[in-house]
């Protein structure tokens, strides 16, 4: 959520750094289609003959909701190369002497742990790129007109602006008392989830679409469903994790009572 914590930071037991393979299989799971895609669809010879420098090409990349940790250096390095892989092709086609100069910037919460995040980065002289943070919600504007060529985003786009108000409405047909997600819930709380949903990707591509260059990507992984599928494993899992925040819950204002 736009305002909610941000993950775990700090490279603990219990961090983001250390809990976080499963987004990492995904990424391995989807990296050769993702490098078809930039193969196929980046429009990099128009990018460079764009570039007002006639020797080197500043080409900028965005994780949008980078957290901390490998998965988001491992998805830039990958990036990276990819890129550099298809202007080598385009350089042996078309006698191209410019020079590629990459840029990338982490984007998270103002909650994120950027100190690790920045701690963890490869020596200077050893990547290939220049790192800087930028701190905000992705669902809004981050960046200037036309600025970036691929704006990336894993594994966060599935986290809501904000809780979708019919939920906690008392009186509403959605209000989804006794749960933290919607499977198992009636249509109408389904339907709150998905109208909240599309507003919230409406304006981060609507942000993305004036932040993007023209002939450049955005790059969404994340997880999904079938339409109409509302049981699943991730909500199976979810629907644990909410009967046990329950149940904490009624522990505690039941030691209050004590007290």
């Amino acid at each position: 959520m736009a305002q909610s914590s941000a993950m775990n930071g700090g490279d603990g037991i219990y961090s983001y750094l250390k809990n976080s393979n499963l987004q990492r299989d995904g990424l391995n799971a989807a990296k050769n289609v993702i490098k078809e895609a930039l193969l196929e669809s980046l429009d990099l010879k128009t990018l460079l003959l764009s570039s007002p420098n006639s020797t080197a090409t500043t080409f900028t990349i965005a994780d949008l909701g980078c957290s901390v940790g490998q998965n988001t250096l491992f998805a830039m390095k990958m990036l990276i190369e990819t890129v550099e892989h298809k202007h080598h092709n385009i350089s042996q086609e078309n006698s191209e002497k410019n020079r590629i100069e990459f840029q990338v910037f982490f984007n998270d919460q103002t909650a994120n742990d950027f100190n690790t995040l920045f701690a963890s980065l490869p020596p200077q002289h050893e990547r290939k790129y220049f790192a800087a943070g930028v701190p905000g919600s992705f669902y809004g504007r981050l960046f200037p007109s036309s600025s970036i060529h691929i704006a990336y985003c894993s594994s966060s786009l599935h986290w809501l602006s904000e809780l979708p108000v019919d939920l906690v409405d008392i009186n509403s047909p959605a209000y989804n008392s006794g749960r933290i997600h919607y499977t198992g819930a009636s249509d109408a709380v389904v339907g709150a989830y998905a109208d909240q949903f599309e507003k919230d990707m409406q304006v981060f591509l609507t942000a993305r679409a004036e932040e993007i260059v023209g002939g450049g990507m955005v790059v969404i992984l994340m997880p999904g469903v079938p339409d109409g599928g509302v049981t699943h494993d991730v909500g199976i899992a979810l629907t644990f994790l909410g009967s046990i925040l329950m149940d904490m819950v009624e522990e505690v204002c039941y030691y209050e009572l004590m007290i």
